[in-house]
């Protein structure tokens, strides 16, 4: 966060305890390979890191959804939060899913995004709802469950979920940006 200090710097491998090692050593063993963003804020909870890592690692990579369509989750929620983090590692992989870079600049900007496909527009109206009014109408529900099946449903939950815990502890430590990369939001009024 620009102009905030970080609250919860990378540890040291030397200071890091037992736990924070084997914590540590299992992200750079996983898909993801290498420790940074909130996990380096959650290594202060190796055990909880450890727990959440493995929710994440199944639904940023095997989820009901197709990574297009997560990836469309997961900067939804972004955006909500207004997480850069998320936003500038995310949407470069949501594009190389497939997703239009028309898409990521309207969600950048707050709004609905204007050509969508339809599963795409599923994946935003739902969320959006959910945001919006803590809920889901039954034509939201029925048109996500038609698409994605209630296991693809609740992993659409999941990632908004997850997504959103996330960005809470990466804005609450106050988590810089890798350095030289640029802001990909601006503050929405």
């Amino acid at each position: 966060m620009p102009g905030k200090q970080n609250r919860m710097p990378p540890i040291p491998p030397e200071k890091m305890t037992d736990e924070q090692k084997k914590a540590a050593a299992d992200i750079l063993a996983g898909p993801r390979g290498h420790l940074v963003g909130p996990f380096i804020p959650l290594l202060r909870s190796p055990e909880f890191m450890g727990r959440l890592q493995r929710t994440g690692e199944y639904l940023r990579f095997n989820s009901a959804l197709e990574p297009r369509l997560s990836e469309l989750a997961v900067l939804i929620t972004a955006r909500h939060w207004s997480q850069q983090f998320e936003w500038v590692h995310h949407r470069p992989i949501a594009e190389k899913a497939g997703l239009k870079p028309a898409i990521c600049d309207a969600l950048a900007e707050g709004r609905r995004p204007a050509q969508m496909a339809e599963d795409e527009a599923a994946v935003y109206d739902f969320l959006d709802e959910l945001i919006r009014t803590r809920t889901v109408s039954d034509p939201t529900w029925a048109q996500a469950a038609r698409l994605f099946g209630e296991k693809g449903v609740i992993d659409m939950i999941g990632l908004h979920g997850y997504y959103s815990l996330l960005a809470m502890i990466l804005n609450a430590s106050h988590a810089p940006l890798p350095e030289g990369v640029k802001p990909g939001l601006n503050p929405l009024p």
